[in-house]
């Protein structure tokens, strides 16, 4: 069984990834927690695809293993492309990440002067892949859509509930984990690693 270390505390990321990536190479993905870390990385990156590979490389270093990170958010048109990098960190006030809920709450806000038609939005996720050797790979994943009013169902996280995805006629939040790791920008992210990971050696 190959062990690799997902560059995130969040359970959530690591049960999504691991769904997807189940099956391939016989890897087990685990979380920093699992790996005994307990550190803070600093994502000083200006784009999804540089945070990804700076936490997947600090953990890989940290761990002497192979180590996975997921840098994803929020692109708003009419916001110019915010929430963008600071997806998690949108309503905070002391630079570290706010609740779900305030984050939420600053982008309707931020958005409530603007027509339906022109709340397109997408979802954007890079997913890094470090291993001990120097050997590194970035996949981009996009899932384009649009913000509602309000917050619709009561699955997922982040922003999932404002997220609405046309093909679908639903919001993230109101999709199962099924549907949603069917379409999503993580989904299309991982799906290209996926590839990658079964022509290379671990």
């Amino acid at each position: 069984m190959n062990t690799v270390t997902v560059a995130t505390k969040n359970a959530h990321k690591v049960s999504e990834m691991a769904a997807l990536l189940d099956g391939v190479k016989n890897i087990r993905l685990i979380t920093m927690k699992d790996a005994g870390l307990d550190c803070e990385i600093e994502e000083n990156g200006k784009t999804f695809k540089e945070n990804a590979l700076i936490k997947a490389r600090e953990v890989c270093r940290l761990t002497g293993k192979p180590a996975i990170a997921d840098d994803s958010g929020l692109s708003v048109d009419a916001l110019g492309g915010a929430p963008g990098i600071y997806s998690a960190r949108y309503a905070s006030e002391d630079g570290l990440n706010a609740s779900d809920e305030a984050n939420i709450e600053k982008l309707l806000e931020n958005l409530k002067e603007i027509p339906g038609n022109e709340r397109t939005a997408r979802f954007v996720s890079a997913v890094a892949l470090v291993f001990p050797d120097g050997r590194e790979y970035c996949t981009l994943g996009v899932c384009e859509g649009l913000i509602t009013r309000e917050k619709r169902g009561d699955g997922g996280f982040g922003y999932d509930p404002v997220f609405f995805y046309p093909a679908f006629s639903k919001t993230f939040g109101e999709m199962t984990a099924e549907e949603k790791n069917s379409i999503s920008h993580r989904n299309r992210a991982v799906a290209q690693l996926k590839e990658i990971i079964k022509e290379i050696d671990f």
